[in-house]
């Protein structure tokens, strides 16, 4: 006789387990490769790894402690808690920190994260009845005659992947009606997956053809069920795929208010091309980073090197994409067999502090350091200085299109050690900080705060990025700071200012921005600026987000 089915809900989820079944004691739940943290709703879970997982696959953030965006199994293999061959892992809900590490291990290479909302650890599973019998949990439907219990609709969907999303698919003649019904097939699935809702991600779709259409826009659904109906009556139009054209008219015309986009949240674009572009998407490209929309390319069926004569630009996906790192772009073989190339995509697609062309504090933002050198601080002092002025700018995502940052270092005299335009990589900014040479001499700040604002903000004046300079002085300035620093806030730059040892509070308040208690800092020791730097890093995107409403 055939066990009876129970429906058991475990781990934030259904789960059919054959026989009388609870959580507590049960044997640990099978999951996929792909089953991420965020996905177990438990403090504690026991949960097995299959076997044969490509190592290349997993996404994993962080090392020991690791971001809920992860791959449960990756993390348990970057761990050495398991090998590829599978096994029983105990996962352990942690509140969400700051700064994932990046860390090769066990032939996984975790990557760095800023911060998540939730995190999660792992350790040796108890192996269980599951194991044992190597009897996976069915995630399927039950035998006929069995009711399954419902899963309820969670209206308000996946928080912790709260983003704008536009599919642009490809209607071309290129693609032709089947493959076309194919990819409809596979972008359901990537919106089922991603937990559409009212405070989760919210997508829309535009199809790319001889003339772009928008099927349906953000505001028009928000849950799975409606916008998979939507997917369906979607009907192909043919005729060229003018993907750059579709970018274009989607970046310039889909993310409006009015169309139901939401401050704050990503906006993002994943377009699909099937062979290559019949015109010029590089254009298409700049024109969506300009509008803040992180560009995301799905190539199917690359071209063929009997093909490639037809392509105009055989390294569209580079040219097109956010940014050229590996990140912004993915590749499926064909439009058959697509299902396990779902979550993949999701992982990417939630993963937040990625989204460079997103305006965020860490990537829309001019900073510059305005650095004591005076005989007062001292070569060691001064090494501590520039060590805080680069725990500060690591944290910050440095590129042309990105965060920009500067550093003046003055006496009586200022010296201009880099502007916010000579380097544009995060490594070449910390580089040069650390081989700043130590001036020494007076300390005029009034008239370095005149400088800075003049030289260095002067040219980024209509640029789209919030200006923020931080001061950090040892002593009592020379000149009058109050006159300055008005004309700097007069200006649009929000100013933090940072005083040690023999700095007067009352010269750090008249430099600070409003409110002074939030942007004025003080600490008896150098070495105490390593944790006024988290403060600074806090109040900026405060600042920014502020700025934003």
């Amino acid at each position: 006789m055939s066990p009876a089915w129970i429906s058991v809900l475990c781990l934030g989820g259904y789960f059919l387990l054959p026989g009388p079944g609870s959580c507590e004691g049960a044997a640990p739940i099978a999951i996929t490769c792909f089953t991420r943290g965020l996905d177990i709703r438990k403090e504690k879970a026991d949960v097995l790894c299959p076997g044969g997982c490509l190592l290349r696959d997993f996404y994993v953030f962080g090392n020991i402690v690791y971001a809920s965006l992860s791959s449960i199994c990756g993390a348990a293999i970057h761990r050495g808690v398991i090998t590829s061959s599978g096994g029983a892992v105990r996962v352990y809900g942690l509140p969400g920190r700051e700064n994932y590490s990046s860390v090769a291990s066990n032939g996984i290479q975790s990557q760095t994260l800023t911060r998540w909302s939730s995190s999660f650890t792992v350790s040796k599973g108890k192996s269980g009845a599951l194991e044992a019998t190597g009897r996976a949990v069915s995630t399927a439907s039950p035998p006929a005659g069995k009711r399954q219990k419902k899963i309820p609709d969670k209206k308000a969907g996946n928080k912790d992947c709260k983003a704008d999303i536009a599919f642009l698919i490809d209607g071309s003649f290129n693609i032709g009606q089947r493959r076309f019904n194919l990819q409809k097939n596979f972008v359901g699935k990537v919106a089922l997956m991603l937990g559409i809702g009212t405070e989760g991600p919210h997508v829309g779709l535009v199809q790319a053809s001889e003339h772009p259409k928008i099927e349906f826009f953000l505001k028009n659904f928000t849950s799975a069920k409606d916008v998979l109906f939507a997917i369906k009556e979607v009907g192909f139009r043919g005729g060229n795929s003018n993907t750059g054209k579709a970018l274009k008219h989607t970046a310039q015309k889909f993310f409006s208010a009015d169309s139901g986009v939401r401050k704050g949240i990503p906006k993002v674009v994943v377009v699909f091309i099937d062979g290559w572009p019949s015109d010029d998407i590089e254009e298409a490209g700049i024109v969506a980073r300009e509008f803040g929309v992180n560009v995301f390319i799905v190539s199917v069926a690359k071209p063929i090197p009997e093909e490639l004569g037809m392509v105009q630009d055989v390294g569209f996906v580079d040219k097109a994409v956010c940014r050229n790192n590996g990140f912004f772009s993915y590749h499926i073989p064909s439009w058959f067999g697509t299902t396990k190339y779902v979550k993949p995509l999701v992982q990417k697609l939630c993963t937040h502090e990625q989204m460079m062309c997103s305006k965020t504090c860490y990537n829309s933002v001019n900073i510059a350091f305005l650095i004591d050198g005076s005989s007062s601080v001292g070569d060691s002092n001064f090494r501590l200085m520039l060590e805080f002025v680069s725990n500060i700018a690591k944290t910050f995502e440095i590129s042309d299109i990105g965060a920009k940052i500067a550093a003046v270092q003055f006496t009586y005299e200022q010296r201009t050690e880099f502007s916010f335009t000579d380097y544009t990589t995060k490594e070449n900014v910390l580089a040069v900080i650390r081989n700043i040479r130590y001036m020494s001499g007076g300390t005029a700040t009034g008239d370095a705060i005149s400088f800075t604002v003049r030289n260095v903000f002067g040219p980024m004046r209509d640029g789209p990025n919030k200006n923020f300079l931080v001061i950090v002085t040892d002593g009592q300035s020379y000149d009058d700071v109050q006159a300055p620093a008005a004309a700097a806030h007069k200006a649009g730059i929000t100013v933090y200012s940072i005083g040690v040892a023999w700095a007067p509070l009352d010269d750090l308040k008249d430099m600070a921005s409003e409110p002074k208690e939030t942007h004025a800092f003080f600490t008896r020791e150098f070495s105490g600026l390593e944790q006024i730097a988290t403060d600074i890093i806090r109040g900026i995107c405060r600042d920014f987000l502020e700025a934003q409403q």
